[in-house]
């Protein structure tokens, strides 16, 4: 979409507070995807079907970035930790893609796509479809928190942008507009007997993904000296597998 005129970088910081309700439209295509290839493909093929919408629609930038973080991660140490920084910092910035990033990406598909199959199979359509509607939307809400507590590992990028400008305004304007998504959310669940452990849990999530991005920002600090566009891209991929686990783990100790 282009834009007219001059945009700072605080205006594009701003932005972040609409990223649960991209993940809100994320949810409405990857939910309707499934829906109609369930009725013309199966059932096997519809989880994956949400996936490529997914991944479509984000451009694939997330999946990139969590390939280009492993691939960072996996330099190994020699002693020297600001020479360790920058070599990770080159790995993450080069265009090619390394055997462990292709090992991450094809991981973190497989995982998710077993972890919706199980899900789809298992739970009414209903429930399904709330739960299918909720993961983009906690794992788009998943990258804010880390953008006000981490650092920058680069001098500009935009990554920086936000990490820069993203406050404690941001991060609470955002955690609201997930908090009213959830609550459309709550509407199917408070309609089942089991409704009430449902709600239980989407309260539970927000916080254990909160403490996932601290923790992050907190790790990359370390390996990093700071957090670049591409590890927000691994924070959403592995909230989204985080978010999947803690709904079949709950399911399963709950029935």
């Amino acid at each position: 979409m282009k834009v007219r005129g001059d945009i700072s970088d605080a205006e594009v910081s701003r932005s972040a507070v609409f990223f649960p309700a991209v993940g809100a439209f994320q949810g409405i295509l990857a939910s309707g995807g499934v829906y109609l290839s369930a009725r013309c493909l199966g059932g096997e093929i519809a989880p994956a079907m949400a996936l490529l919408i997914l991944a479509v629609s984000n451009g694939g930038f997330h999946l990139d970035g969590l390939a280009d973080t492993f691939d960072a991660l996996a330099v190994k140490s020699t002693g020297n930790s600001a020479a360790d920084i920058n070599k990770r910092l080159s790995v993450m910035k080069d265009s090619s893609t390394g055997p462990i990033g292709v090992i991450s990406i094809v991981f973190a598909i497989l995982l998710k796509y077993l972890l919706l199959k199980g899900l789809l199979h298992s739970l009414p359509s209903r429930d399904f479809y709330a739960f299918l509607f909720m993961m983009p939307v906690y794992a788009k809400w998943s990258m804010v928190p880390p953008m006000y507590h981490g650092s920058s590992a680069r001098k500009d990028g935009l990554g920086k942008v936000f990490i820069d400008n993203v406050g404690i305004a941001e991060v609470v304007i955002c955690t609201g507009v997930t908090i009213i998504l959830s609550f459309f959310a709550y509407g199917t669940f408070l309609r089942n007997s089991n409704g009430l452990h449902m709600v239980s849990l989407f309260l539970l999530l927000p916080g254990a993904l909160y403490l996932f991005g601290f923790a992050s920002a907190r790790y990359c600090a370390g390996r990093f000296g700071g957090i670049t566009g591409d590890v927000f891209g691994a924070i959403g991929e592995i909230s989204e597998i985080f978010f999947l686990l803690g709904v079949s783990a709950w399911l399963l100790h709950s029935t």
